[in-house]
């Protein structure tokens, strides 16, 4: 699957942000503070530009992110039985992707990938080895404003019935060459082809880009 680049107004948006976020951590000089609160300021004035929500709420949204400006993490569990992946079906847009979501501070990554495993589809399983670490953000659809890595683990089923959740209409195992239409900025062919290939092949390395 060819990589879809996000639009040059939101690169240019996500980068002045980032500038801000870290500028207004180390900064001790107030002539400077205000200059990085300008530049947040023009960050939300580009996206709420192109998007339906107020520069007021972006404004907002930015100065709330503490620290250095680093990378979100999303992880998604690759569970396979039978030749066939499982996935979830997502209540926001009904479209399915593997079981994940937004890495939880304070939690292992093998932990929090079986974790988000079993909320989300009822299936109970271990992480087995990294499938591969993806930018989340040029690969279909970009997730969000925030630039975000993802990581997929290859699992491995200890027990559990399949079952939905409250993020979650329905869940279920389907064949590679049959899949339903996948929310793409969770899931998408480039993630399943790579996990198909460590399947077939245990001792594949892990993806990155």
């Amino acid at each position: 699957m060819a990589e879809t680049p996000s639009p040059q107004w939101l690169e240019w948006a996500r980068e002045i942000q980032a500038l801000s976020q870290t500028g207004l951590t180390f900064t001790q000089n107030e002539y400077e503070r205000e200059r990085y609160q300008r530049l947040s300021e023009i960050a939300a004035e580009i996206t709420a530009s192109y998007s339906e929500i107020s520069k007021e709420n972006w404004q907002k949204n930015f100065l709330s992110q503490p620290g250095y400006a680093t990378p979100k993490i999303d992880v998604r569990g690759a569970v396979v039985r039978e030749n066939k992946i499982l996935l979830v079906q997502e209540r926001t847009d009904q479209r399915w992707s593997m079981p994940g979501g937004w890495a939880d501070v304070g939690d292992r990554p093998a932990e929090m990938v079986a974790r988000e495993v079993w909320e989300e589809s009822g299936i109970r399983v271990v992480a087995q080895k990294v499938i591969g670490v993806y930018d989340a953000n040029r690969t279909g659809r970009p997730m969000e404003f925030y630039h975000a890595f993802k990581i997929v683990f290859l699992c491995e089923i200890t027990g559990g019935e399949l079952r939905p959740s409250n993020e979650t209409l329905a869940a279920g195992f389907f064949d590679f060459e049959n899949l339903p239409p996948l929310s793409l900025h969770r899931t998408n062919e480039k993630h399943l082809a790579e996990v198909l290939a460590h399947v077939r092949d245990h001792t594949r390395p892990a993806a990155f880009d």
